[in-house]
C-alpha cells in the first residue's frame, strides 16, 4: 500500500470516527431531553395526584359536614317552634300535675279528691316518661322545675285545707283539664313531627278521661251553679210577681162589679 491510500485510510477512519462521535453525542443528548421530559411529566402526574388528593380530601370533610349535619337534623326531625313550644308546656303541665296530685292525695277531704289525685300522679308520671323520652331524642331539653305561674298555684292550694281545698283542686283541675284536651287534639292532628303526633294522639283519650273525672270534683262546676240558682230566683221572683199583680186585678175587678149592682 502506497503512502497516499494510508493518508486517505486514515482519513477515512478519522470521518467515520467522527460521525460515530457525532451520533453518540446526538443520542446522549436525546436521551437526557427524554429523562427530562420524563422527569417533568412525573413531577406533573405527582403534583396533580397530589391535587387530586387534596380535593378528595376537602370533599370528603365536605360530605362528612355534611353528613353531621344531615344526622343532627334527622334527629330534630321535623319540629317546628310550635311543636318545640307544646312540648315545653305539656312538660311544665304535666309535672304540675304530679305535684297537685300528690298534694290532693295527702290533704284532700273527700276520698273522691284523695283517688282522683292518686290517678293524676300515676297517669301523668307515665307520660311524663314518655315525653321525655321524645324529647332527648329530638334533643330537646325539659324543664326540670316548675315556673313562676305554676309554683303560685302550688302555693296557694298548698294554704287550704278540708273543703276548702277540695272546691280550689277541683275548680283547677277541671279548667286544666279542659286546656290539655284542646292542645292535645289539635296537636294530635297537626304536628309537624310525626313522633310528637303519635303521642299527642296516645295520650289524649287518658286526659279526656281525666276531665270528666275533675268536673265530677267538688268545685268543677261551681260558676255554673251560682248562675242556674240566680236565674231560677229571677224566675221566681217574677213569677211571684206577676201571680200577684194578676190578683190584684181579679180583685180589684170583682169590687167594681159588687158596687156597681149595689147601685
Amino acid at each position: 500500500m502506497t503512502n497516499q491510500q494510508l493518508i486517505k485510510s486514515a482519513h477515512v477512519w478519522a470521518v467515520a470516527v467522527l460521525l460515530v462521535c457525532g451520533v453518540w453525542a446526538v443520542a446522549g443528548k436525546a436521551g437526557m431531553r427524554t429523562q427530562e421530559q420524563n422527569s417533568n411529566q412525573n413531577g406533573n402526574s405527582n403534583s396533580t395526584s397530589n391535587a387530586n388528593s387534596s380535593q378528595n380530601a376537602n370533599r370528603s370533610n365536605r360530605n362528612s359536614r355534611s353528613s353531621n349535619a344531615t344526622g343532627e337534623q334527622t334527629g330534630m326531625g321535623n319540629m317546628t317552634a310550635d311543636d318545640r313550644k307544646f312540648v315545653m308546656e305539656a312538660a311544665m303541665g304535666g309535672m304540675m300535675e304530679v305535684e297537685l296530685g300528690r298534694l290532693a292525695a295527702q290533704q284532700g277531704a273527700s276520698d273522691a279528691v284523695k283517688q282522683f289525685g292518686q290517678r293524676m300522679v300515676d297517669d301523668h308520671s307515665k307520660a311524663n316518661q314518655e315525653l321525655m323520652a321524645l324529647a332527648q331524642g329530638k334533643g330537646i331539653t325539659l324543664p326540670t322545675e316548675m315556673d313562676e305561674k305554676h309554683h303560685k298555684d302550688m302555693t296557694k292550694l298548698s294554704g287550704l285545707s278540708g273543703a276548702e281545698f277540695d272546691r280550689e283542686y277541683g275548680k283547677m283541675m277541671a279548667s286544666d283539664h279542659r286546656k290539655d284536651v284542646s292542645e292535645f287534639e289539635k296537636e294530635s292532628s297537626r304536628a309537624a313531627d310525626a313522633d310528637l303526633r303519635e303521642f299527642a294522639t296516645r295520650t289524649l283519650p287518658t286526659l279526656q278521661e281525666h276531665l270528666r273525672m275533675a268536673e265530677a270534683l267538688p268545685g268543677a262546676n261551681r260558676g255554673g251553679g251560682n248562675m242556674n240558682s240566680g236565674m231560677n230566683s229571677n224566675t221566681g221572683g217574677s213569677r211571684n210577681s206577676n201571680s200577684n199583680s194578676n190578683r190584684n186585678r181579679n180583685g180589684n175587678s170583682n169590687g167594681n162589679s159588687n158596687n156597681s149592682n149595689r147601685l
